[in-house]
């Protein structure tokens, strides 16, 4: 096949035979015209293939058999194409549309691959389509321009926030997806070692120990595009793989960490959402307190008009409690057992007084009703860490076997420091207009876990149970 050009790059070529590449979007067959919406990843645009006999003399016309190619092909196959670029009529002319103004006159036609019948149109927005047979045929449906545009979206609302973080300091980290079980917040997802038989790693619900590891070695400014997984009880908007801003600063208080993230929340909008309005800036902060006794929330929408899509209400809500009591009467953290308490709080964790009344120096970003983000100042003493544990029931052997490593960090020379996690699946959630964060992700699974496209979690062989030294014992 011949160099191949975009679709969007089309107009460059006016009065020049190119050839494009790509998907049969449109089909429609006049008989003896036969025209085409073609479309690749760059955009779309009009393909005809004319009769013989509207040309003159001497004109290049589809080679033998183009005709023929063309009245078999159905929508969604695979097809190379060569042609002629050529200005619309100036009746034909559709500004509202990529190459509204060019028409592909089609010279010969390559069939890369047949497709069968979709398993529903892909021409709409979708929602009026069964998730789960969307989901179950998501190649298919990632091709309708709704979520196409969702995706690409993402990516640049990724690549904006690493290229801005970039320009403030901080480095892109990578942190062990294969990590330790602690007992520290949901449940862990745990995998088996086949070469200790009986022993497991847990895959990571967020990186928060190796991010402040991090700042125990010095770098000071970290972030990371960061995959986490939680094994969460069936909730229609949480999936059990997420994606997190992830984020960490060395010698910094909570304005610090707050200042630089509404910065970075700002520019998105502003760079990659014109269309948007961001009701008030700087955002508003307001204690836990004066949250609840204002709205009944911790997640406050305050929107003026809740029907405008495009206005953006974001604020902060500080000084939340750091411990809560549980069914059995002891204590719980609320948030993040690696959180600072509020300093006048400090001698009343180490003494253990007034629990229920001691304030983290949590924060949390709230956008339109949505929590989108949470961090706070983390505790960069030992002793302070391990008095939280204490506080919320752990044994000093268990507080050594899940948590020494951090403790003896923390002893080994710890910077204050303080971070955050954006759920940046929300916001991209938030900032598309979308019902739900499953818009959003490419491959997402159900709201019970599962994923109906690969069909999973699947059966594992009793072989491979063999090497890893595990039984599956049947329920009577």
């Amino acid at each position: 096949m011949p160099d191949r050009i975009f679709i969007k790059d089309l107009k460059e070529y006016i009065g020049q035979e190119v050839t494009i590449a790509g998907w049969v979007d449109v089909r429609r067959d006049q008989g003896k015209m036969v025209f085409f919406d073609f479309r690749d990843m760059s955009g779309k645009v009009q393909g005809v293939v004319l009769p013989a006999s509207t040309r003159r003399q001497g004109e290049a016309g589809p080679k033998s058999g183009a005709m023929e190619v063309a009245q078999k092909i159905r929508t969604e196959w695979v097809l190379g194409v060569q042609g002629k670029v050529n200005k619309r009529p100036e009746k034909n002319i559709n500004k509202d549309q990529l190459n509204g103004d060019i028409e592909l006159e089609i010279l010969d036609i390559k069939v890369l691959n047949e497709a069968e019948t979709p398993p529903f149109d892909i021409s709409s927005d979708g929602l009026e389509i069964g998730e789960e047979h969307r989901l179950k045929y998501r190649y298919v449906d990632l091709r309708r321009p709704r979520l196409a545009k969702n995706i690409k979206s993402r990516h640049k609302v990724i690549k904006f926030i690493r290229d801005f973080l970039d320009q403030e300091g901080f480095f892109e980290i990578e942190t062990p997806i294969l990590t330790k079980s602690t007992p520290e917040g949901a449940r862990d997802y745990v995998v088996p070692s086949r070469l200790e038989k009986g022993k497991f790693y847990a895959l990571p619900q967020s990186p928060q120990q190796y991010k402040q590891l991090l700042m125990v070695a010095g770098f000071e400014k970290y972030f990371q595009i960061a995959r986490c997984m939680r094994d969460e009880d069936t909730r229609g908007d949480r999936q059990p793989e997420f994606t997190q801003l992830d984020m960490e600063m060395s010698f910094v208080e909570r304005e610090d960490v707050m200042d630089v993230n509404e910065k970075l929340l700002i520019e998105i909008v502003k760079k990659l959402y014109p269309d948007k309005k961001i009701q008030e800036i700087p955002f508003p902060k307001f204690s836990y307190k004066e949250a609840m006794e204002k709205y009944g929330t911790e997640r406050p929408d305050l929107r003026v008009n809740k029907d405008d899509p495009d206005e953006l209400a974001f604020c902060w809500i500080l000084d939340f409690p750091f411990f809560e009591k549980t069914a059995e009467g002891g204590f719980t953290f609320t948030h993040n057992p690696f959180s600072m308490p509020k300093e006048e709080h400090i001698e009343d964790l180490l003494n253990e007084k007034n629990i229920g009344e001691i304030l983290t120096s949590q924060y949390d970003i709230v956008l339109n009703g949505f929590e989108i983000g949470g961090g706070s100042i983390r505790a960069h003493r030992a002793d302070l860490l391990k008095k939280v544990f204490e506080t919320i029931g752990h044994k000093e052997r268990d507080i050594e076997r899940d948590f020494g490593h951090m403790l003896r960090a923390l002893s080994s020379g710890a910077p204050p420091h303080g971070g955050i996690a954006w759920g940046l699946d929300r916001l991209i959630m938030i900032l598309q207009n979308e019902p739900n964060i499953r818009e959003v992700i490419a491959f997402p699974k159900t709201g019970e876990g599962r994923d109906l496209m690969m069909d999973s979690p699947s059966i594992i062989p009793e072989k491979h149970l063999k090497e890893l030294g595990l039984e599956i014992k049947k329920k009577d």
